[in-house]
C-alpha cells in the first residue's frame, strides 16, 4: 500500500491543478463587448438603415482583422428595428441598457427617433453614437454629454451647399418634419455665415410621404421666376427623391436650376438626364482616397456587385469610433469613454474625424459634385468639382454646453 502513495498524491495535484486552471479560464473568460445598433429597418428610410448595418459590420470586420474582437474581448451587435417611430426607438435603446447590458449603442436613421433616444442615454449615462440621423437638435439643444455623432448635420450640409452658393436667389423644399424644417433652418444660417448674397425667397414644405409636387413647385417657380439670377430650387429630401418629377415641370422655362442634395445611388442613377447639376455630397465612393475607402469600395463590389453608398460608409465610419473608443477604454466604462472620446480623431471612408470636444459633432470634409456628362457605366454618376475640407465649414456650437 505504501509503495503506491508517491503515485497518488501527484496525480491527484496534477488533477487539481488542472481543474483549478480550467475553473479559472472560464470563470475569469473576458466578457462579451456589447453593441446596440439601432435602424430604421421598416418604413421610408430602411434602405439608408440598411446600408448603415452592412457599413457598421464591414467596419469592425476591417478593423479588427476579421476577429471581431477588441483587447481580446468578443464583439456582440445587437441589431434593432425602430421602425423610424420615436417612442420604439426610446423604447429599443431602454431595452438595450437595461436588458441587454450593452456597452455602448450606435443609432438611429431617422431625426425624430434619434432625438426621442437622447434622454435615455443620459439616464443609464451610457454612450450612444448617432448615426445617420442628422438634425441640429442632436448635438445642439437637446444634447447631453453622452452623445456623440459621426453622421454629419444639417449645417454641415447646409455650409457645403451655400459655399456653392455666392449671390442669386434660392426657393427650397424639404419634407415637413424635424429633418426638413431644420435644414433648411441650417441652409438659411449657412448662406449668412458663409457670406453668400443669394436671399432665401421661398420655403415650400411637403408632407413626408408626398409623390405629386405639382403645387409645391408652381409655388416655387411663381416665387422665384422675377427675382435676380442665378435662380436656384434647392432640394432637401430623405427618401424617394422628387427631382426627376420638379424637371418634367420644366424650370427652366423659368430660368430656374435645380441644386439637388447629394442622395443614394439608386435615387442618383435616374438623375442621368440632368449632366452638368451640381450639388454637394456627404460621400460619394468614387472621391475619397484612403486605404479605409479603397478597402471598402473593392470589398463591397465583390460581395454586392455595386460600390458602397453614402450610408455604409456612414455606417463604417461609427464602427471606426466606436472600435477606437473601446481600444482606449477596454473597461468601456462610460465616463471613461466619454473622456476619450472628447477630441477623439479616428479614421473613415472619408478620412479623418474629429469629434469636437464642445459638442461632439464629427468634424468632417464635405464635397462639391457635378453630374456626369459621359458616365461608364450604371454608378459612374459624379465628378468631383471640389473637396470642401472641414476647416473651411464655420460650423458653430449650438448646444450651450
Amino acid at each position: 500500500m505504501n509503495s503506491i502513495r508517491p503515485l497518488v498524491k501527484p496525480l491527484g495535484l496534477a488533477l487539481a491543478f488542472a481543474f483549478a486552471a480550467s475553473f479559472a479560464g472560464s470563470a475569469y473568460a473576458a466578457p462579451d463587448l456589447k453593441i446596440a445598433l439601432i435602424a430604421g429597418k421598416t418604413g421610408v428610410l430602411e434602405s439608408y438603415a440598411k446600408e448603415t448595418e452592412t457599413g457598421f459590420m464591414m467596419g469592425l470586420e476591417y478593423l479588427t482583422n476579421g476577429t471581431m474582437q477588441i483587447g481580446g474581448r468578443k464583439i456582440k451587435v445587437i441589431v434593432k428595428d425602430d421602425q423610424g417611430k420615436p417612442d420604439l426607438g426610446r423604447t429599443l435603446l431602454t431595452e438595450a441598457y437595461a436588458d441587454d447590458k450593452a456597452d455602448i449603442a450606435v443609432g438611429t436613421t431617422s431625426s425624430g427617433s434619434a432625438i426621442a433616444m437622447l434622454p435615455v442615454a443620459k439616464e443609464y449615462k451610457k454612450v450612444l453614437v448617432v448615426e445617420p440621423a442628422v438634425a441640429d437638435e442632436i448635438t445642439g439643444a437637446k444634447w447631453n454629454k453622452y452623445i456623440f455623432r459621426t453622421a454629419r448635420n444639417s449645417t454641415q450640409d447646409a455650409l457645403a451647399a451655400a459655399s456653392t452658393l455666392k449671390a442669386g436667389s434660392v426657393g427650397f423644399l424639404a419634407q415637413d418634419y424635424a429633418f426638413g424644417r431644420d435644414a433648411i433652418k441650417a441652409g438659411k444660417e449657412a448662406l449668412a455665415a458663409t457670406g453668400s448674397k443669394a436671399n432665401v425667397v421661398h420655403e415650400e414644405y411637403a408632407p413626408v410621404t408626398t409623390t405629386d409636387f405639382t403645387a409645391s413647385a408652381q409655388r416655387l417657380f411663381d416665387a422665384l421666376k422675377d427675382k435676380p439670377q442665378p435662380r436656384v430650387l434647392a432640394i432637401v429630401w430623405a427618401g424617394p427623391n422628387p427631382m426627376n418629377k420638379i424637371a418634367d415641370m420644366k424650370p427652366e422655362r423659368y430660368g430656374i436650376v435645380l441644386a439637388p442634395g447629394g442622395n443614394i445611388l439608386p435615387v442618383m442613377k435616374t438623375w442621368k438626364g440632368y449632366a452638368g447639376t451640381e450639388g454637394t455630397i456627404y460621400y460619394y465612393y468614387g472621391f475619397p482616397k484612403n486605404k479605409m475607402n479603397d478597402w471598402l469600395v473593392a470589398e463591397h463590389m465583390k460581395r454586392f456587385r455595386s460600390p458602397p453608398d453614402m450610408f455604409t460608409a456612414g455606417g463604417m465610419a461609427a464602427a471606426s469610433a466606436v472600435y477606437t473608443a473601446l481600444s482606449k477604454v477596454p473597461s468601456a466604462n462610460s465616463e471613461q469613454l466619454v473622456g476619450a472620446m472628447e477630441g477623439m480623431s479616428f479614421d473613415t471612408p472619408k478620412g479623418k474625424m474629429t469629434f469636437r470636444k464642445e459638442d461632439h459633432q464629427a468634424l468632417q470634409p464635405m464635397y462639391h459634385f457635378r453630374i456626369k456628362k459621359n458616365q461608364k457605366d450604371e454608378w459612374d454618376l459624379l465628378e468631383l468639382v471640389r473637396e470642401i475640407p472641414a476647416s473651411e465649414l464655420p460650423l458653430p456650437v449650438q448646444n450651450k454646453r
